[in-house]
């Protein structure tokens, strides 16, 4: 059973009734450089870090220690062989996406979050993970 976590809402954007703004805007991924360069060339460890880290948060309440892992974790490796044999790694990260701003109670829906993952995949892994890190950070520590 999973407990609370940690501050949703970090940066308290204001909450209207279908939910809330990203904390960092789409083109807020140069805030982030090592990030955002590593989504441009290895997309699918960030995707696989980001669904780690969000996993663990819905599961235990708590940070990963981890911090998202490796680079041979499963979901890694599939999104690299989507990638690679389909050029759509997007499709997997675009129904994350949707899981984050479901976690996070962001506005939006999954027409958005596919273009947004097909148009701008870097900026949308980026974004995702400024997110994670938000609530991540609230708990202290990191």
């Amino acid at each position: 059973m999973a407990s609370a976590g940690g501050n949703r809402n970090a940066k308290n954007q204001p909450m209207g009734p279908d939910g809330r703004e990203w904390s960092n805007g789409i083109c807020d991924c140069c805030n982030e450089p090592g990030t955002c360069i590593k989504a441009w060339c290895c997309p699918c460890i960030v995707y696989a870090s980001n669904k780690q880290r969000l996993e663990h948060l819905e599961r235990n309440g708590a940070p990963d220690p981890e911090h998202g892992g490796g680079c041979c974790s499963g979901p890694c490796c599939l999104h690299a062989s989507i990638l690679l044999c389909f050029g759509a790694g997007f499709v997997l990260q675009f129904l994350h996406r949707g899981d984050t701003r479901k976690r996070y109670n962001i506005k939006g829906g999954m027409c958005g979050d596919c273009c947004t993952s097909f148009w701008c995949s870097p900026c949308d892994l980026t974004q995702e993970h400024q997110e994670i890190e938000l609530e991540e950070k609230s708990f202290g520590g990191r």
